[in-house]
């Protein structure tokens, strides 16, 4: 999806931005009232922000802890060539993987930086062997483990 840089946001799709990012099951009418507009124009620069890519996606947040993954790991990867080929299967290898939740392709040191959620060290282990210890263009991988959730989201700031 091509990047909505361009997409030219009135202070009406940034009010809607901020309530959608705090609860994006906030009634379009309720949304409305809060910024005076009519729940349909509301409704129109909703799919309008949603089809330039603007809103990427409507998703619930999930407490990992609730679902058995209290372990959250930061993990540095070095690759040992850096081919655009090579480069590509490690996003996709990334990508597959259900414990990454998230992956960035980085300037500096390292190659990668992933987020990654398990429900135990012994889960980390196998999920190492798999996906680190049986690729042979990682050179290596150093793991960060999270002792406290401070502060997580998706949050962009509006200006």
């Amino acid at each position: 999806m091509p990047a909505p840089a361009a997409y030219d946001l009135d202070a009406f799709d940034r009010a809607i931005l901020v309530i959608l990012q705090q609860d994006n099951t906030t009634p379009q009418r309720v949304i409305g009232e809060r910024i005076n507009l009519s729940a349909p124009a509301v409704q129109r620069r909703i799919r309008r922000m949603e089809a330039s890519g603007v809103i990427r996606a409507n998703v619930a947040v999930v407490d990992p802890v609730a679902l058995g993954h209290p372990i959250t790991l930061f993990v540095e990867i070095e690759l040992v060539s850096e081919t655009a080929v090579d480069i590509d299967a490690a996003k996709s290898a990334f990508i597959a993987a259900p414990e990454v939740q998230q992956c960035y392709y980085v300037t500096g040191e390292v190659d990668f930086m992933l987020v990654v959620l398990v429900p135990s060290m012994t889960a980390y282990e196998a999920l190492t062997r798999r996906l680190f210890f049986a690729n042979p263009n990682i050179r290596k991988f150093r793991s960060f483990v999270a002792m406290d959730r401070v502060k997580t989201g998706l949050a962009v700031p509006i200006p």
